[in-house]
């Protein structure tokens, strides 16, 4: 049985749900709206103020597509009420990131400035260039949006852009994310 899947999505006032007849399931709160298609087999159903989601036979493939689907579900009513949120720091000297109109420039120890563009839904923001202790945090940057897939992938686009290295700790690191530094040459004997 699964625990996940078993469980009913309620769903807030404001918010609407609507199913298809093949399957796609539309989440709607003001001018927010996602939908997502769910496999055929999967049975979603809408019924005072909760939404649940069953599937055909207890074989393994209906057991995974059974708690997916249930947690996009919820997510996307998730997305629509209250949105999503991830923030990056920035950490390195001379590293510099700021908002040029919807374009994230980026000045990360690279010969070149990095121009990162949003997919539409995504909102980003960058807090000061220089903010308060501790001393080495360079910038904060918080991507906002509905979809919660989009906003990790978009971290995830700008993170790789400068990883954090293990020596100084410079680079994109998700906030409370812990970094392990390495040591470095100092401990081996000379000569």
């Amino acid at each position: 049985m699964s625990r996940i899947g078993n469980k009913p999505i309620p769903i807030p006032d404001g918010v609407e749900v609507t199913v298809d007849a093949d399957n796609t399931v539309t989440v709607r709160s003001g001018e927010r709206e996602l939908s997502f298609r769910a496999h055929p087999d999967m049975t979603i159903r809408v019924e005072e103020g909760t939404v649940t989601v069953q599937r055909p036979t207890d074989r393994k493939p209906h057991k995974a597509l059974h708690g997916t689907t249930r947690a996009l579900i919820a997510n996307m009513v998730e997305g629509v009420t209250n949105g999503f949120t991830r923030v990056l720091e920035l950490n390195g000297l001379g590293y510099r990131a700021e908002m040029r109109g919807r374009v994230l420039a980026l000045q990360v120890g690279l010969s070149h400035e990095v121009s990162y563009e949003p997919p539409p839904g995504v909102e980003i923001q960058v807090e000061g260039r220089n903010p308060t202790p501790p001393a080495y945090l360079t910038a904060i940057i918080t991507i906002r949006g509905t979809d919660k897939q989009k906003v990790g992938q978009v971290a995830a686009e700008i993170r790789r852009i400068r990883p954090v290295e293990p020596y100084k700790g410079k680079g994109f690191r998700y906030r409370g994310e812990r970094v392990r530094l390495k040591a470095g040459k100092a401990g081996r004997a000379a000569g």
